[in-house]
């Protein structure tokens, strides 16, 4: 029987795909401890992990700034990193070395769960629920100036929190602790015909595919109209605008619309809603997907994953530069279309073009089977237990 302890932010996209791995760890009889936030309590728990809190160690921080940070303002996400390492250290310290994990698996954004597993000589495993990023993918990021700018205006900053980390006796380089080299053991949550320069990366990168529970697969059913799915994620969802816009380009048209606006936005707002559209503050978007058409998507990695994993074609619209790269790739395999603006006669132009011309939907189910043909959450488990010591 193995220990592994897992890490990972406060962020769904980043800790979803961890759960149905921690299942698997927990039924093959392996103890799992699982350092997070109580917004996650109840899905680390029913998965079978032993859940540790981490939320009066972290500066407060919603999702959406967690977001915004790491797709927008890299250089604070750092600062952020090194604060909490240095005040989760005493307790998660004390406690690992109590626990004596055989790993540690932390998300790649997830700085402290490294600095941690480094420090205490623990066999560290990389969780990367995004792309891979290495000196040659990095460039796909496509940062914007003011981004660029932002960086090296904060640079000292940043080397003062390196040198507190370096007081502390953890490893003080700043690239070190925010790129993965090709002897990190690494997760990644896609396949290789997704990934982009895979072939830049060593066999220590195991592209498992989706994290996708297997009793959420099923064979589509049969259904009247084409089926719209819409959503714009569960953080940066808030574009009353966009919504607006969706509503009226498919309003009394063949399609049957499935919107997805966040907790936050208020419906009422939106306007008269037609009778072939349905909004919804929440929405099971596994379900959906089985039977969708075509995905408008934030492009959000999480969600074209499974968009592709269920050969749906998309409608491409991301919102910062980690989801343009997503966007890119989906575009250059020809499994959807980028949005340029969001007026109404531009929305269903897009989506006439996905519905009707065939080789999106080809494209879409080719990468289908490329993550139907990858271990998934098993081999996800598998890779962890093989890295883990004897």
């Amino acid at each position: 029987m193995s220990k592994i302890v897992f890490f990972s932010i406060p962020a769904h996209g980043h800790t979803n795909p961890t759960i149905p791995v921690v299942s698997e760890l927990v039924s093959r009889g392996h103890e799992v401890w699982y350092y997070s936030f109580n917004e996650f309590k109840e899905k680390i728990e029913g998965a079978g992990a032993k859940y540790i809190s981490c939320d009066e160690f972290l500066p407060p921080i919603t999702e959406q700034e967690l977001n915004r940070k790491a797709g927008k303002d890299f250089a604070a996400l750092i600062e952020m990193a090194a604060d909490t390492t240095i005040a989760l250290e005493d307790k998660v310290c004390s406690e690992l070395r109590e626990i004596q994990p055989d790993s540690i698996v932390s998300d790649s954004i997830c700085f402290w769960g490294k600095l941690f597993a480094k420090k205490l000589a623990i066999p560290y495993i990389c969780s990367t629920t995004t792309f891979a990023f290495n000196q040659y993918t990095a460039k796909l990021m496509k940062r914007g100036i003011g981004e660029m700018i932002k960086m090296v205006m904060a640079m000292p900053r940043i080397n003062k929190k390196m040198q507190l980390l370096a007081s502390h006796g953890y490893e003080a380089d700043f690239v070190s602790i925010i790129q993965n080299d090709n002897e990190t053991d690494t997760i990644v949550y896609t396949s290789k015909e997704f990934q982009p320069m895979s072939e830049t990366f060593s066999d220590n990168y195991s592209f498992v595919g989706p994290s996708i529970r297997r009793e959420q697969e099923a064979e589509e059913k049969g259904k009247s109209k084409k089926v719209i799915y819409i959503s714009l994620g569960t953080v940066l969802n808030q574009n009353k605008d966009f919504y607006r816009n969706c509503i009226k380009a498919f309003a009394d048209s063949e399609y049957e619309v499935m919107m997805s606006v966040g907790n936050k936005t208020d419906i009422a707002a939106l306007g008269t809603i037609p009778d072939n559209i349905k909004v919804r503050n929440y929405a099971d978007q596994i379900a959906i997907l089985k039977n969708a058409d075509v995905f408008i998507t934030h492009c959000g990695m999480n969600s074209v994953n499974e968009s592709l994993y269920f050969g749906v074609p998309m409608i491409l619209f991301p919102q910062h530069s980690e989801q343009r790269a997503v966007a890119e790739r989906v575009a250059e395999l020809g499994a959807g279309v980028k949005l340029k603006r969001t007026k109404p006669a531009l929305l269903a132009k897009a989506v006439e073009a996905v519905m009707t011309d065939q080789r999106y939907r080809n494209s879409a189910c080719r990468l289908s089977e490329s993550f139907k043909n990858t271990g998934g959450a098993a081999e996800a488990a598998q890779v962890i237990l093989e890295k883990s010591k004897k």
